[in-house]
Order: structure tokens, then sequence, then C-alpha cells
């Protein structure tokens, strides 16, 4: 399919700027900065909504120190990050001025998007700037993010970002022309549907000395937007007025293509955030009303619980044959489903009484894998 007629219901994109594109020797360059902004800025007058996740922080910090991130301890790249994050959004800030754009920062870390009320709260507060005019410039939290809670790249943390602000269209821009098969083929694949073995055997390294994303990254972003439904297109930041090319249809890139239904904001939230605090074993009888009926997840078809849940936790859902078949959000305790498994509703009616769903999970509440 033409790529005009893949981007033409794009309304809202997220744009991810990798620190190759707005460093210059380790230090922010404003000059680099301003050609990206001016190409957002393009974008914007002719109607679309942008959010930005722009890396730089840790690296900028780094300039300033004179330090090399390699040979950095966890507490002094975090540190750096404190000091260079004030730099870049003070450079984001001058630049998108100058084009008549206001700002705003939101830091977040991997947490935050676990947690289904910090995940609402992001986006209503993502959505209310995009309303104002505003354009959110977005970055990992790396000052007090730990191991536990980062997302550690910034492909993944824009993959989420576009699910937060529901975007039809992700493009992560950095020093690639697009997704390789075969490195002696000089041009990179077109279209991509699915994120296989295959594709990822060929991701190659992971990282770069001044970022922390590489082409596998960007491919496990790949595969969280097209199990959305959405887009994705890598490309190369620093071909001139990347962007407005990219709308309007020419084919620079490589444009990953999620399937026809994208999924609703509470379901991509199921799907690629929600930490699932147990698992439940159902019977065949049950996979089949859930697969082929599209029913909800009742008491009589679960076998067995593994794991220590509470109502409104997520749950991973498994075939007999321990086979993780999907995910959802339970209306029971874990000690609840002990007794009610394998019961009818009549008889959870008995045992609870008149405190009970009819359904363990709800179908608005379960995605499929």
């Amino acid at each position: 399919m033409p790529r005009r007629e893949l981007l033409r219901n794009v309304r809202r994109i997220v744009v991810k700027i990798g620190t190759s594109l707005i460093t210059e020797k380790g230090l922010i360059s404003r000059k680099k900065i301003m050609r990206l902004v001016s190409d957002i800025a393009d974008l914007r007058k002719r109607g679309y909504e942008i959010v930005v996740v722009s890396s730089g922080a840790i690296s900028a910090g780094c300039g300033v120190l004179q330090k090399d991130r390699r040979f950095m301890s966890i507490p002094e790249k975090q540190a750096a990050a404190a000091i260079g994050q004030i730099l870049l959004m003070n450079e984001y800030r001058a630049c998108f001025k100058k084009k008549g754009y206001e700002i705003g920062q939101i830091l977040l870390t991997e947490d935050d998007v676990k947690n289904r009320r910090r995940f609402l709260n992001s986006r209503h507060t993502m959505n209310t700037l995009i309303e104002m005019g505003v354009i959110p410039v977005v970055n990992e939290n790396d000052s007090v993010a730990v191991k536990e809670i980062k997302f550690g790249d910034n492909d993944t943390l824009s993959a989420h970002v576009a699910n937060i602000v529901q975007a039809d269209l992700l493009i992560l821009l950095s020093d690639v022309d697009g997704f390789y098969m075969d490195l002696a083929d000089p041009h990179p694949v077109d279209e991509i549907h699915k994120i296989d073995e295959e594709i990822l055997s060929r991701a190659g390294d992971s990282e770069s000395i001044h970022g922390t994303g590489g082409m596998l990254t960007k491919l496990r972003a790949a595969d969280i937007i097209i199990k959305s439904g959405e887009k994705m297109i890598i490309a190369n930041g620093n071909v001139a007025g990347v962007l407005g090319r990219i709308m309007n249809g020419e084919k620079i890139g490589t444009i990953f293509v999620g399937k026809e239904s994208p999924l609703k904001g509470k379901k991509r939230w199921i799907a690629f955030s929600a930490n699932a605090r147990g698992s439940l074993i159902i019977d065949e009888g049950a996979v089949r009303a859930l697969v082929e009926r599209k029913k909800s997840l009742l008491a009589t078809g679960i076998i067995s619980s593994d794991g220590k849940y509470d109502l409104g936790d997520a749950v991973e859902i498994k075939a007999p044959d321990g086979t993780a078949i999907g995910k959802g959000i339970v209306n029971y305790s874990s000690e609840e489903i002990e007794k009610i498994k394998g019961k009818k509703t009549n008889e959870i009616r008995l045992l609870l009484g008149q405190s009970f769903f009819e359904e363990v999970i709800n179908r608005d509440n379960l995605i499929l894998y």
C-alpha cells in the first residue's frame, strides 16, 4: 500500500529524537535541535498533534562534567541526567519559542506506566497540554530511576508514550536509514507487519557511544506498536525535512504496520504495561469461550490459581498445558478465587453473598496474545 494511504488518517504523532541528532562532540547543539524543531513546527502548522520524546539528558550532563558516560557509575549518570535535563529543556524551549510554541516537560519511569492511576494521570496531563497548544517533551526520569523501574532506553519509552496518548504514529529518528535485513543491501526494508525471530536476529549491536538504544530496542518498540494496531517508522533524522517528507508520503525509512483494529486505551495498558501478579489455569471449554466466542472468563472454567493478587490486579491466563493465552484484570482476590474456582454463578452467590461478580475477568478487561 502507498505510504500516503497508510498515513492518511494519522493525526497524533509521537516523535522520538535520538541523542546523536542533537549533540555535537558530547555537547547539546542548538543548531541541530533548531533544525528538528523547525520540522516539528511545520507539522503542527499542518494540523498534526505532536508529542516529543527526547534523549540526550545524560549525554548533555556528561559534556558539562567532561566525563565519558561509558566509565561512569549509576549515581554519576543520575547526577549527569539532573544537570543535563535542565540544559536540554532550556534548548528545546528556546527553539520552540522562536517558532511560536511553548513546551511542557514530562519525566517518566517504567513504574509510572505500570501503575494504572499514574498511567491515566500521565495521559490526562499530556492530553491537556496538547489541547492547550503546548508540545509535551518527554524523557525518562534518569535522575531518580533505578534498574527496577527503568525503561533503559527511550525507544521503549516512546512506544509506551504512544500508547499513553493513543498516537496514530510513532516516528523514531536516529542516525540510521531504517531496518536492514541484509547490511550489504543499500536499501532498508520498506514495510514490516510482524516482528519475528528472523527480523530480531538481524538487529545487530544494541547501543552506541552516546545512547542506550540500538536496532534491537527499536524492534521491541515496533513490536509494541504493531500489537497495539498502530504504525511506527524508523528514519534517519539527519535527512533534511524528514518529518514533512514522511507525512507527504515519501518512502523514507522503514514503516511497521499494525493490524487494522487498534487496541482500545485500557487494553493497551493491560497488554503492555500491567504487571501480572499471578496466573489462572483454565480448562479447554473456557479457552474456547475466550478465543472463539469472545466471552468473559467465568469461575466455572478455572482449574487452578497461582500467585497472590487482589481485585483490580492483572493476572496471566493459561491453557491446561501451561501455555499463556492472555492477560486480564480480575474481579476477585487470589483467596476468593481459591474458594470459587470451578463453581457456577449460583454457588458463588451462596459462598460470597451479594458482593460478587458474575465474571472473574470481564471481556473489556481482557486481552488475548
